[in-house]
C-alpha cells in the first residue's frame, strides 16, 4: 500500500522524534535500527526510505533534541521573568531533569557520543550549544564578560548534571545538583 506524501512526512517526523528520545536514553550505539524503528511503530525496512544512514538520523535527532531543549529553556525562563536565569538553573539542576534522560539535555546525554561521531553530528550539537550560550549571555545585559560567564554557567550546569547522572548514590547525586544550583544562583545574584 502506497503512503501519501503527508503520511510519509509524518512518519519521518515520528522517527526523528523517537530517535531523539531513544538516542538520549541509550546513546547512538546503544540502540539498533530495528529497536529504534520498532519504537517508532515502523519496520526497519522503512528506515532506508527516509534516511541515508543511521548517522543521518542521528544528526537530525540531535537537532530535534536541541530544539526541544530550547523550548524547555524558554518555558522555564518565562516562569520567573524577574530572574529568568535563576528559573533556568533551578529547572536544569533539578532531580526531575536528572531523572528524565530521554527528554532531558542532549548535551549531557549525547556529548560524549557526538565527540566520537561524525562532523555532521558534532555540528548539530555545536549549533545547539552555541544557541544555548547565546541565550545565557543575552540575559546578562550590560556585563562586558557576558559570553565568558555564560560559557562558565553552561559548562557548570552540564558538568553537574552529568555527574549527578553518573553516580549510584542518590544523596551524592542530589548534592552535585544542589551545590551547582546554589553556586550558580549566587554568581548571578539570585538567592
Amino acid at each position: 500500500m502506497r503512503v501519501s506524501r503527508a503520511q510519509a512526512a509524518a512518519n519521518r517526523e515520528n522517527v526523528i522524534n523517537t530517535a531523539s528520545r531513544l538516542f538520549r536514553e541509550h546513546g547512538f550505539d546503544g540502540i539498533g535500527l530495528s529497536d529504534l524503528m520498532s519504537g517508532a511503530g515502523m519496520t526497519q525496512g522503512a528506515f532506508y526510505k527516509q534516511f541515508k544512514s543511521k548517522d543521518d538520523l542521528a544528526t537530525r535527532a540531535v537537532g530535534r533534541a536541541m530544539e526541544g531543549a530550547a523550548e524547555r529553556w524558554a518555558e522555564a525562563m518565562s516562569m520567573e521573568p524577574d530572574n529568568p536565569l535563576a528559573a533556568l538553573i533551578g529547572l536544569y539542576l533539578s532531580p526531575g531533569h536528572r531523572d528524565g534522560v530521554g527528554d532531558g539535555c542532549p548535551i549531557v546525554a549525547l556529548g560524549a557520543d557526538a565527540a566520537r561521531g561524525s562532523e555532521d553530528v558534532r555540528a548539530a550539537l555545536e549549533e545547539g550549544i552555541r544557541e544555548r550560550i547565546d541565550v545565557l549571555a543575552a540575559h546578562m545585559t550590560g556585563d562586558p564578560d557576558a559570553r565568558r560567564k555564560a560559557m562558565a554557567i553552561g559548562a557548570t550546569m552540564v558538568g553537574a548534571l552529568l555527574l549527578a547522572r553518573a553516580v549510584n548514590d542518590e544523596a551524592l547525586s542530589d548534592e552535585f545538583l544542589a551545590a551547582a544550583r546554589e553556586e550558580l544562583r549566587r554568581s548571578i545574584g539570585a538567592s
